[in-house]
């Protein structure tokens, strides 16, 4: 199907399913949403750990940047400038844009200084660069400091959500697809002989963080309006690793698998929380099912044991191929 109009179709049934939204239960409507925003963080993610090979621990970090840009926005400057539907929207897509080019200015911080490192080292950057971002919102009363920030408008619907998700697999799918985005994958399979036939490898990888970083932080300022309340703790570095599995299952590279893995592990996630309630379970297995980096761990244990390409890794459709 032509990509455009695979994306015009996107759209409009995400605005039909928000549309009727009101007729589910609130609940399954926000497991919905949530899912949708795994789904712009997984494949954000995936342009950079996945396309161009790099090895990134900060995606929490990018997506709290986002997060609390786009909601200082509308808590400020909501009630003067939101008297209207149309003027609400306007308002909502101004600050997604916003915290999403905040996360950018993130990403661009931590590529340019580090991106000449890699595997490892990298990582241990991202990671702590995320770390970093946590602890200064924690110490910043314009947001709430330690308390959170309260407040926050619910403007987030299915519609914004699943059709900036569609956006997101579009725009990278099209960026890899296309001829400057094959050097993100002559990065990945071999950086070596990138640089040795004169590809800028670091621009390429700057590119692919500053690229993510935006995707995250407009996925964030999703989850802030969804949400309607924000705290520190909601970045960690066990949302980072949630991330990271998203891409390691859904397959390194497949767009429309890391899609996938994203609905599975959300909806995984919830069920969990189910089995933590059955009494007639064990005590020590409920409690199993509480500890999240317990779980994610074994399930990278097996992945990287049974099938290290993920789950979807065989799939054709947002493939994409170096030639």
């Amino acid at each position: 199907m032509n990509p455009q109009l695979a994306l015009l179709l996107a759209l409009v049934a995400s605005a039909a399913l928000s549309a009727v939204s009101g007729s589910f239960n609130p609940y399954y409507i926000q497991v919905l949403t949530f899912a949708g925003i795994n789904i712009i963080l997984g494949v954000s993610l995936n342009l950079i750990n996945g396309h161009t090979g790099q090895f990134s621990l900060g995606h929490a970090g990018f997506m709290a940047v986002g997060g609390y840009a786009s909601a200082f926005l509308t808590t400020k400057f909501g009630p003067q400038l939101a008297g209207s539907f149309l003027g609400e929207n306007a308002l909502f897509l101004g600050a997604l844009i916003a915290g999403g080019v905040a996360a950018a200015l993130a990403g661009l911080t931590v590529g340019v200084p580090s991106l000449r490192l890699k595997g490892d080292y990298l990582a241990i950057i991202t990671l702590g660069f995320g770390e970093i971002i946590r602890v200064l919102i924690q110490n910043t009363d314009a947001v709430g400091g330690p308390r959170g920030l309260t407040g926050i408008p619910g403007y987030t619907n299915l519609f914004w959500t699943f059709g900036l998700a569609a956006v997101t697999i579009y725009v990278i799918s099209a960026l890899v697809d296309s001829t400057y985005g094959r050097g993100f994958l002559t990065v990945r399979d071999d950086e070596i002989a990138a640089s040795a036939m004169g590809i800028d490898t670091t621009r390429y990888k700057v590119v692919a963080f500053i690229v993510g970083a935006f995707f995250a932080g407009v996925a964030g300022g999703l989850f802030a309006h969804s949400t309607r309340y924000l705290t520190p703790e909601g970045f960690t570095f066990q949302k980072t690793v949630e991330i990271v599995i998203i891409v390691i299952l859904g397959g390194m590279g497949h767009n429309a698998g890391v899609a996938f893995a994203a609905v599975l592990v959300t909806i995984l996630l919830e069920a969990l929380r189910g089995v933590a309630d059955l009494n007639w379970l064990p005590q020590f297995v409920r409690d199993l099912t509480k500890n999240r980096t317990l779980i994610f761990s074994v399930v990278l244990i097996a992945l990287m044991l049974l099938r290290p390409q993920g789950l979807f890794g065989g799939l054709k459709i947002g493939k994409a191929k170096a030639t």
